[in-house]
């Protein structure tokens, strides 16, 4: 890529709402060409996208002369008017792309058809946007990420393994707005449903661990039969751990979860949680980064989606 590579001091544009994250990193002065991209993502409460953030800011680290880079997050997954806020601000700040992590798969379209007028390249990553809403908008994004499905179906079928044919199960779903919570509600659908396991609950816990933890508590209380909880991220899957072990039944009920973040690894060398899919978080901004600059470079070309890596991790691919 052949881009600016004098980089000044750079003043951020926009503003930050209560509770959000707001960084830029490289330089420039007005008038520097170089393009500036804004990582747009969900709340970086949730250690999945503070990962993610820092995975970026290495990359634009490494890359300083090919591209600026503004980080915003928002305090809470289901603030979808705060998120839609952070895309009109980075277009008022003359951003030349946004990559994002949508919040919702439907509500942010509008805003990203507005961007894309104005100018902006768009890449959307993690989260798939919706096709019919994209339709509706006249609007095509190219979606970098994984397959949510194939990843939560390998994440059951490893569950399934240790169990027996009639067993029960419950199931913490993500947020049910979101295309990647609902493609992970199927996979483990259908592993659960290939292997004969039968699941007694399945709930929305939208992402978030106390939620989860609270859901899953009444769970075990209503079903104790339960051998086990698949929760769609591992933010939920630490709330139905400690609801596991407030249970007493700590050990007996067998826990799954998504996103490989640092307290899972721990949790599943300690035998607490059996698995994981891992969908390298640390990189999955740079896979739409580097699609963004590549869109960049070369405006005529047609949007594709990129899939990427998502691995099943357990005990026996974990390092001791």
């Amino acid at each position: 890529m052949k881009y600016a590579s004098l980089l000044l001091a750079f003043v951020l544009l926009g503003c930050s709402g209560p509770g959000d994250s707001q960084s830029s990193t490289g330089g420039g002065a007005s008038g520097d060409d170089t393009p500036r991209i804004a990582l747009v993502m969900k709340s970086l409460a949730n250690e999945f996208f503070s990962t993610m953030a820092d995975g970026a800011k290495q990359h634009q680290a490494e890359h300083a002369d090919d591209y600026r880079l503004i980080v915003n997050g928002i305090k809470d997954e289901r603030d979808l008017s705060r998120q839609v806020a952070l895309v009109e601000e980075m277009v008022a700040s003359g951003v030349d792309a946004i990559v994002i992590a949508p919040a919702d798969s439907k509500a942010l379209a509008p805003a990203l058809r507005r961007a894309m007028q104005a100018g902006v390249v768009v890449v959307n990553i993690d989260n798939r946007l919706d096709a019919d809403v994209l339709q509706r908008e006249a609007i095509a994004i190219p979606f970098v990420g994984p397959d949510n499905k194939a990843g939560a179906k390998k994440v059951g079928d490893y569950l399934a393994s240790k169990l027996t044919k009639g067993d029960a199960v419950a199931m913490l779903e993500g947020l049910r707005t979101s295309f990647n919570g609902a493609q992970r509600r199927e996979g483990f659908e259908q592993a659960m449903r290939e292997a004969g396991i039968v699941i007694v609950a399945s709930q929305s816990a939208e992402w978030e661990m106390s939620k989860a933890n609270t859901i899953a508590a009444a769970m075990l209380s209503e079903h104790p039969q339960i051998k086990a909880i698949l929760a769609a991220n591992d933010s939920m899957a630490l709330g139905a751990m400690a609801a596991v072990k407030s249970s007493g039944r700590g050990g007996e009920v067998q826990i799954v979860g998504f996103d490989n973040i640092s307290a899972i690894k721990s949790a599943i060398g300690e035998g607490k949680v059996l698995a994981t899919a891992d969908q390298h978080g640390d990189m999955l901004a740079v896979y739409g980064i580097e699609a963004a600059l590549a869109m960049l470079e070369d405006p005529d070309q047609t949007p594709a989606d990129i899939e990427t890596p998502v691995e099943l991790i357990t005990a026996e691919t974990t390092p001791k």
